[in-house]
This record gives structure tokens, sequence and C-alpha cells, in this order.
């Protein structure tokens, strides 16, 4: 079973803090995210970690992943200090989420550090989803090809690509891996909306995703 395709969906997380338990065989969807990512066929293909540079201004939770879950960035760095901050900040949030589904902790401090509004409470969501269904996940998620778009000095827009073919649900209390193979497309594009808050953290206000878009195929 792979690990989203074939669990959850989130249509609108954010927007209408919109969560789908789709379970075993369920449908895709989701709201459409941007039809081409600029730039997406150019920059590094090696993995790269967020950019360590971002200014800490803000004293961010510490997020630990066990062993056999791994967040894997690629072209995470633009050499623009502006935008590898956001990219930090957003690398960040990614893994506080998958960190609080993993620990089944919907008060994990690292969701109302990076989320607010109505996409903490889609977070919140997403969480407790894998806590009803007694699920969790293992293996490697794969986020590329991001695109970073300012609006002013505390507004922007990120769009990347998430590829989950080797991320899998575990049950949580077995912890058996279910590696049944999936009929949906392990990949999503993500379009978030970000504001920096007082602390100088860049906060997700909105998220909305595409699985199978064909700009992340491949």
């Amino acid at each position: 079973m792979n690990r989203r395709p074939r669990l959850l969906t989130t249509a609108a997380v954010g927007a209408a803090a919109a969560l789908l338990l789709t379970g075993c065989g369920g449908g895709g969807g989701g709201s459409k995210g941007n039809d081409k990512i600029a730039g997406a066929d150019t920059g590094e293909t090696t993995s790269a970690s967020p950019s360590a540079s971002a200014t800490a201004v803000a004293d961010r939770p510490k997020v630990n992943l066990p062993s056999d879950v791994k967040d894997k960035y690629e072209s995470w760095q633009t050499g623009d200090k502006a935008k590898d901050e956001i990219l930090t900040d957003t690398a960040s949030r990614i893994d506080a989420t998958n960190a609080a589904i993993l620990s089944g902790d919907t008060g994990a401090p690292g969701l109302a550090f990076y989320y607010r509004d109505k996409a903490l409470s889609g977070a919140v969501q997403w969480v407790q989803a894998y806590v009803d269904a007694n699920l969790s996940f293992t293996g490697t998620t794969r986020y590329y090809s991001p695109q970073v778009t300012l609006s002013g000095a505390k507004s922007a827009s990120v769009v990347y690509c998430a590829d989950e073919s080797k991320g899998f649900n575990k049950n949580r209390k077995t912890n058996k891996v279910d590696k049944t193979p999936s009929d949906e497309s392990p990949y999503v594009l993500y379009n978030t909306r970000l504001e920096k808050n007082a602390q100088g953290v860049w906060q997700a206000t909105n998220l909305i995703s595409k699985r199978g878009d064909k700009t992340c195929a491949g």
C-alpha cells in the first residue's frame, strides 16, 4: 500500500481544511495547482539539504524522523537568500508534519509553528486521519522542482513536487508494511501560500495539491 496515494488525499489543506480519507483503492483528486512549474527542468538533480543560512530569528522546534523515514530535498537551494529562507521553513514544515503523523500527535509543536489559520486546521485533521486509520508510513519521499514567488517582504508562494513512489503505509500497531502496488500516481504537485510572522517564520496559510500532475512525473 503506497503511503499517500492509497490512503489520504489532501484536496485543499487550508483552503477549506478539506481531507478525504479514501482508504485502500480510494480515489485521488484534489484542487488543481499550477499547470506548469517554471524552471522545473533546471537546477541540480542530486539531493540537496535545505539551506542552513536561513536566519534563526525564532527557536525552531527540533524535528527528528525515525531512521526508516527520509525526506529528500532536491534543488532546494536557489542562491537567493530570501527564497532560500522560505524553502528552509517549507522543508521544516514538511518534516514537522511527517513527524507528527509518525508520532500520532495532533498537538505536535511543529504544526502550530509552521502552519496557521485554516492551514493549521487542515494539517491537524490530516494527522488525525492517519491516527484514526491506525497507520503511519515508512520509506523515502522526494521533494523537487521548487519554485518560489515573493509578493512583498512578508508574503510568498511555493510550488513544488513530491514523489511518493518509495513510501509505504505501515500498520501503527503491528508495524507491518504494505507494499501492495497502487493504481494511483505517486507524483503530487503542491502549491502553498506563506506569510512571514513577527518572529521571522514563514508559515503556511493555504495549501492545495494535485496528484498525478504531469509536471511532476518522471
